[in-house]
């Protein structure tokens, strides 16, 4: 159970499967009710006017579906009031039946239904993807990003406005609330390399984190928090990373004012900017064996395709900002290159190894 704070956004959720699932219960209903009818309509003429089976069945089908044919025999009064009121019972169950299919059909629902259902199975075959939890404005700009980078994602969102966006945009979504086991399941977050979680409540995120890390232990797990405090507790539940996005937002500002070109520079190099220029983070491991075990400067990186290495991590953890040409590339290190999109690419094509082709499968996050 969700801590009562919680509940109000969570009762937004309003999930198309069920929707679909209500209106075949009723659909059913509807049949269920018209097969009791005519099972009453049977007896009733045997019982009241004599009739034998066949002839009380046919009475039945031809009251029921008002043809207007004439009777097998001469109805007694009390056959008169029964054929009547079955009549009239059976107006109010056909209408019934009637306005739940054709709402089916005219609302969409079906078409709807089968759509997702086809999305549904999609996502069940995807591996190595990131599922967003939440489609606010931090969601909204994080698939951005992802479609930038050709990297594979789900979202989760319980908010059916957000989910008409999602499903004009074409994404992978799932329509449910996060703390719920089978909804991520359903995201497939056994195969997912990674989650955002991204929801404004500190303790939704909690709740989210500590649902993610128990299905997944290797899970790399990225959420936002408002202040400090809630920092520490989703580090403590189980987050790799907690960005405070009131803090940055705050420090950026800052920083507008005595060094507006920094701040500027910065997007760039990030990829928000219009100038194509991008950061990539590659393992040692990703290298081709004649790179691994070499010193910075006998890579030849700069000259072979153009890129810099700005920075190397250390198996420790430790940073090396603006590495010394002397440095060697060991196992369990990582490099963050710099370089514009052409420059990359060459660095991928030249110094780093193949993605297995299974891994190139499903790149796109749109259907």
């Amino acid at each position: 159970m969700l801590p009562q704070h919680l509940t109000r956004f969570s009762g937004k959720t309003t999930n198309r499967f069920e929707r679909v699932n209500k209106y075949i219960r009723n659909i059913l209903l509807a049949i269920v009710l018209l097969f009791i009818t005519t099972i009453i309509g049977i007896l009733g003429f045997m019982v009241i006017d004599d009739y034998t089976f066949a002839q009380a069945f046919y009475m039945t089908i031809i009251t029921l579906s008002t043809v207007g044919f004439g009777e097998v025999k001469t109805l007694s009064p009390e056959g008169q009031v029964f054929t009547a009121v079955l009549i009239i019972f059976n107006l109010g169950v056909f209408a019934y039946a009637i306005s739940i299919i054709s709402n089916f059909f005219i609302e969409g629902e079906l078409r709807s239904f089968l759509k997702d259902y086809k999305m549904f199975k999609k996502i069940q075959t995807i591996e190595n993807h990131t599922i967003v939890c939440g489609y606010g404005r931090h969601g909204h700009q994080i698939c951005d990003e992802l479609i930038k980078s050709k990297l594979p994602f789900v979202v989760i969102e319980p908010n059916p406005v957000h989910i008409d966006e999602l499903r004009e945009k074409k994404f992978f979504f799932i329509e449910g609330d996060a703390t719920d086991d089978d909804v991520l399941i359903s995201a497939g977050i056994s195969r997912a390399k990674a989650i955002v979680i991204t929801y404004s409540e500190n303790a939704f995120n909690v709740y989210t984190v500590l649902t993610a890390r128990q299905l997944n232990p290797q899970l790399r797990i990225i959420t936002r928090a408002t202040d400090h405090n809630a920092e520490k507790k989703l580090l403590r539940a189980g987050a790799n990373h907690v960005v405070l996005t009131e803090v940055i937002g705050g420090f950026y500002m800052a920083t507008l004012i005595h060094q507006p070109n920094v701040v500027e520079f910065f997007s760039i190099i990030s990829n928000m900017g219009d100038v194509a220029i991008h950061f990539k983070e590659v393992d040692y491991l990703q290298l081709r064996e004649e790179f691994r075990d070499k010193t910075i400067k006998d890579l030849g990186l700069r000259s072979q395709t153009g890129v810099n290495i700005i920075g190397v991590r250390q198996p420790d953890g430790h940073y090396d900002v603006n590495p010394k040409p002397d440095i060697t590339i060991n196992k369990g290190m990582t490099l963050v290159i710099l370089g514009d999109l052409n420059q990359v690419k060459k660095f991928q094509e030249i110094i780093m190894l193949m993605s297995p082709p299974e891994k190139e499968q499903g790149v796109h996050a749109r259907r």
